[in-house]
């Protein structure tokens, strides 16, 4: 599913990631823990393909069996769109629009027609919970209601990778365990890998396997038990 070799990240002379080796199964949930700084945040950047490897000639990543390295930006752009989803700390939903349309705007932008799009929408913020939500805006909803929103966005392309960035860290706790659930429920449910990027010692531990990366390294790789 993800194959990435000898990435490496420099911004000026400061040496973020030191030749990472990865290598993440299909329907693999895998947690990527360590202290500020490590470099967690920057690798997922790279993997989901909206960063590139300082050492890009050097270096490969290989997603769904294509090597992304050398595709142009348009189609880059393009299987983005198509293969991954991002979920981050802060939803970053767009104000203006209802839970619905925020939805909606990976699938017009991938030119899904408006019915279709909506039709997915719909079956994906049922399938979370927010039927009663379609029509409310982001500040209409709670912190837990909006991450829902923005993972709702994430799914509708039926992305085969779901990289998330501190998904729970700006929710309480009864929601952060609910949105820890639905990672595996959608996991089963319709087989995506996950990603997952988390100071939260609980969704580490919970993963099928936890990374930990210590000064730009993957120092260890450990099986957890699987919820």
């Amino acid at each position: 599913m993800i194959k990435a070799s000898n990435i490496e990240k420099y911004y000026g002379e400061l040496q973020v990631l030191k030749g990472v080796d990865l290598h993440i199964k299909k329907s693999e949930i895998v947690s990527i823990v360590g202290a500020s700084g490590a470099g967690k945040t920057t690798l997922l950047q790279i993997l989901g393909t909206l960063d590139v490897a300082t050492n890009k000639t050097q270096s490969d990543l290989i997603i769904n069996d294509i090597s992304v390295t050398n595709l142009s930006d348009k189609a880059l752009a393009k299987f983005r769109n198509e293969h991954i989803g991002f979920i981050f700390q802060f939803h970053q939903l767009l104000p203006e629009f209802t839970a619905l349309e925020n939805v909606c705007i990976p699938a017009f932008i991938k030119k899904t027609a408006r019915k279709d799009a909506e039709k997915r929408a719909k079956e994906l913020l049922d399938f979370l919970g927010l039927s009663h939500r379609y029509n409310h805006k982001p500040n209409e909803l709670s912190g837990g209601e909006q991450q829902r929103v923005a993972v709702a966005r994430a799914l509708i392309n039926n992305p085969a990778i779901i990289f998330a960035d501190e998904p729970s860290g700006n929710l309480d706790s009864e929601s952060a365990d609910t949105l820890h659930q639905l990672f595996f429920d959608l996991r089963d449910k319709f087989g995506q890998t996950f990603v997952i990027v988390t100071h939260n010692d609980q969704l580490a531990d919970l993963a099928d396997r936890k990374l930990v990366m210590v000064d730009g390294l993957i120092t260890s790789i450990a099986k957890t038990a699987v919820l």
